[in-house]
């Protein structure tokens, strides 16, 4: 897929690609800048940011004098970006990508990899005048950042003043370009292939041109082979490849947690404050995360973050969290970075979440729905069937107290608490699957003992959640307004796809909530007024949803409509604008690309068969 960058577009639009390897990532516009780019991993400080304060930020470009951009595109299933400059003088591949490979030569779970960024410069004709800006802008650009010349590299270096003293960072740039040309961005002739290397860390192994090469080779070969080993269905495949080498860059190699998104304070909406830092991990993705990647033929990702969520998630007397850090951190401290502008002027920009401790009852069945795949997909020891039998007891014993109390629901409304409808519903999915975990594990009196109040639970929401006016399950008690999260219910089990209350449900929910095939996640007013953007994943809900109600041929129709607003690398941000189709929010999405392979395969079906990639 080539994306053919026009000029007049790029202040608008997310043309951005991504490279990654799993330690962090870069976010690379039309006209090959590294515009965002945190070392040494996916949270840290920024070194690139100038997606949020173009002045301040810092970027990574190379610039051809007389000449320009003339395509990009990914290479053939990598997350290998080649950015094509071309002008009287020659031509030239700007190769973007981030090392990754294995020392036993399997794409598998174990990759250790390096916080690295290597650009490489292949000469196609002529001899190209470039011009290199390097102007890395370390830690959120909260102090000055020095570059200085130190033998075989530059070294940038910055110092400011923290809440516990003065810190301070470097990062260092490899190349056989003229060093003292690219400190200053002055005039370079290209007279053969050049490459420039970046990396939090000082280098034993000096970079050379030979590496460059081997390691451009040993990454390329890797991510063919992951590709190779994707099992993907007859239709979408490109789509679905594409998205799923997404997750793969997004899953947090040391650990297995997967990043919501790469990016931090992308707003909904372009002037609001509807902006928050993406870069953790969110539980309520987990169900479908373990689904689409045992799916796909990637279970050992798939149990690297069951694993990873199993660690983290607390027994007995502590508090489930909704998110958490990707190392496993429970504390996600939000402040304010004011000194920076904003994704065109839409501040604030933020580091961390505050909702990491708001109250959110649908995170009971997103964890409990977890440990029941994982225990009908692989075998455990005894000694973690004993500690999984603790956290079920532990997790049913705080829903079944919490369940009848308002919440902040699955948006993470700020503001007052409230009975939503789709948190009770997954109460209702924690309870139904410690049931069916205890059947398993031969609890039966244990299992008997709550199948009255599941009961009572069904009831209730059934009783107080419908709305009879509507004609549709409602977002809170008491109210007419609509919820794309129920969409998920028959999903969930909860309800039957055939039942006339869901399938009344789906209908006014298209009806009131899609607009031209994009959906909103609600339209009545939150903390910060009423929505302005459709949440992207919401409407591959809507799909999922058309598709269980046996509208399959509108459902086809609504996701072809999704897979043309991708950007031209095949990207989803968080939202997309209802008129414009423009991406918005944090980027890319994991949980997008999640609902997108979900949706390809649920319509795939019609193929009756996967294949895998040849």
């Amino acid at each position: 897929m080539i994306m053919k960058p026009d000029p007049a577009r790029l202040a608008d639009d997310y043309h951005l690609g991504m490279i990654g390897n799993g330690r962090t990532c870069a976010l690379i516009d039309a006209l090959g800048r590294i515009v965002f780019c945190c070392l040494p991993a996916f949270d840290s400080g920024t070194v690139f940011a100038s997606l949020l304060d173009e002045d301040r930020g810092g970027s990574f470009a190379v610039e051809m004098i007389d000449g320009g951009v003339t395509g990009q595109v990914y290479e053939k299933y990598t997350n290998v970006l080649v950015t094509s400059f071309e002008g009287p003088g020659g031509a030239f591949d700007l190769i973007d990508f981030m090392p990754r490979y294995t020392s036993d030569g399997h794409a598998g779970a174990a990759d250790d990899v390096g916080p690295d960024v290597v650009r490489k410069l292949r000469i196609l004709r002529g001899a190209p005048r470039i011009r290199v800006r390097f102007d890395p802008q370390m830690e959120y650009a909260r102090g000055e950042t020095k570059v200085a010349i130190e033998a075989t590299r530059l070294k940038a270096t910055t110092e400011w003043a923290g809440g516990n003293g003065s810190i301070y960072e470097s990062m260092y740039l490899w190349t056989n370009l003229d060093a003292e040309a690219v400190r200053s961005g002055t005039e370079i002739m290209l007279g053969g292939d050049g490459f420039l290397f970046v990396s939090y860390h000082d280098k034993v192994q000096v970079p050379d041109m030979d590496l460059v090469d081997l390691m451009l080779q040993r990454t390329l070969s890797y991510w063919m082979l992951w590709s190779a080993r994707t099992h993907l269905p007859l239709q979408y495949r490109q789509e679905s490849l594409r998205s799923a080498l997404v997750l793969k860059m997004l899953q947090f190699s040391p650990t297995g947690a997967f990043l919501a998104a790469a990016t931090t304070s992308l707003p909904e909406t372009i002037g609001e404050e509807r902006n928050w830092d993406y870069r953790f991990c969110w539980l309520r993705d987990a169900s479908m995360t373990v689904t689409v990647l045992h799916r796909i033929g990637h279970s050992y990702m798939a149990t690297g973050f069951i694993d990873w969520m199993m660690r983290t998630v607390p027994t007995k007397n502590d508090t489930l969290q909704i998110m958490y850090g990707i190392r496993g951190e429970k504390e996600l401290t939000e402040r304010i970075l004011d000194h920076l502008s904003g994704y065109h002027g839409s501040r604030p920009v933020r580091k961390g979440n505050a909702a990491y401790n708001q109250e959110q009852h649908d995170i009971f069945g997103v964890v409990m729905d977890v440990i029941h795949q994982d225990l009908m997909l692989r075998q455990r020891t005894p000694e973690a069937l004993d500690r999984i039998w603790t956290q079920v007891r532990s997790i049913a014993r705080n829903v079944s107290a919490a369940w009848k109390e308002p919440d902040r629901g699955i948006w993470e409304i700020r503001g007052e608490k409230r009975h939503f409808v789709f948190s009770k519903v997954l109460c209702w999915v924690a309870l139904d699957r410690a049931i069916k975990i205890a059947v398993l594990l031969e609890k039966s009196a244990w299992a008997d003992a709550r199948r009255p109040l599941l009961e009572e639970m069904h009831d209730d929401i059934c009783r107080r959640g419908w709305n009879e006016e509507k004609q549709a399950f409602v977002q809170t008690y008491g109210v007419g307004d609509l919820d794309a999260s129920n969409l998920l219910m028959a999903e969930y089990g909860f309800i039957e796809p055939t039942d006339p209350r869901f399938v009344a449900t789906v209908e006014r929910t298209l009806e009131e909530l899609c607009v031209d095939g994009l959906m909103y996640r609600y339209r009545n007013q939150d903390d910060f007024g009423e929505p302005q953007s459709a949440f992207t994943v919401c409407s591959f809900w809507l799909v999922k949803a058309l598709t269980s109600i046996k509208r399959r041929s509108e459902a086809r129709t609504l996701f072809e409509s999704l897979l043309k607003a991708a950007n031209g690398h095949g990207l989803y941000g968080e939202d997309l604008d209802f008129k414009t189709r423009r991406h918005l929010g944090n980027f890319p999405q994991a949980y997008s690309h999640l609902a997108l392979i979900d949706c390809a395969l649920e319509l795939s079906k019609d193929e009756d068969k996967d294949i895998i990639l040849a």
